[in-house]
């Protein structure tokens, strides 16, 4: 029930789209969005610790978010905690993970859509899901509408960006050494990622903090990236 910004079309806004997508997934398939992920997406890349519900192993390992105070400390939420066994499984949110299967599923993207040992998508199929679907229109700044959950963000402000199906485009090269036409994007708890198809780069900084856009995670992500693309550029002059 959720109103409308503006005509489809018009304009673009981050919200909730890929939840719906994740909808129709469910009413193609008959099943539930995470059946539907596990058999195609998890279990042929061997992401063995990914879910809409934490197992006691998972459960045992399980991050906590912190929460930036006004005077910069950090204090655990402790009570904050996705529901488990959710009502709807979300296209575009609220699933638990690792670094190490996170990383699977950026390499099947610099992969042409195969996996380690089996195959995820098509890729023309990876082409497609590449491509601008905005036009002549481009990403904006994400406000922060709730404060303590998220600041006002943008990443690369004053670089020309586009959206593909479920990725933001950078249409120019990035200072950080990403090249023009790689895909990323984010999580709420300030988690970065990138994949540069161009370059057979891709990376994942993962942090358990809020509110999204925090100026310490982000930054680190930003030295990070940079620094992978410095190593590659010594390692191939060498």
């Amino acid at each position: 029930m959720t109103p409308l910004l503006f005509d489809p079309g018009e304009e673009w806004e981050y919200g909730s789209n890929i939840d719906w997508a994740g909808q129709v997934v469910e009413a193609i398939t008959g099943k539930r969005l995470g059946e539907v992920m596990q058999e195609r997406i998890f279990a042929p890349l061997g992401m063995a610790n990914t879910a809409f519900s934490l197992n006691p192993a998972m459960r045992a390992r399980l991050a906590r978010i912190h929460q930036r105070e006004a005077v910069g400390s950090l204090t655990p939420l402790t009570d904050f905690e996705l529901p488990q066994d959710p009502e709807v499984h979300m296209g575009g949110h609220g699933l638990y993970s690792t670094v190490g299967d996170y990383c699977r599923f950026i390499r099947m993207w610099l992969n042409d859509g195969m996996g380690e040992s089996a195959r995820v998508l098509k890729p023309e199929t990876i082409l497609t899901a590449e491509k601008n679907g905005l036009g002549d229109k481009k990403i904006k700044m994400l406000p922060g509408i709730i404060p303590s959950l998220s600041h006002d963000a943008e990443f690369f402000p004053g670089m020309s960006k586009s959206w593909a199906l479920t990725f933001m485009v950078n249409d120019v090269d990035a200072p950080t050494g990403r090249r023009a036409g790689a895909l990323g994007w984010a999580g709420l708890a300030n988690l970065f990622y990138w994949i540069d198809r161009k370059s057979g780069i891709g990376g994942f900084w993962a942090t358990q903090i809020l509110p999204f856009g925090d100026p310490t995670p982000f930054l680190g992500y930003i030295d990070f990236e940079t620094a992978v693309y410095q190593s590659v550029s010594v390692r191939n002059a060498a």
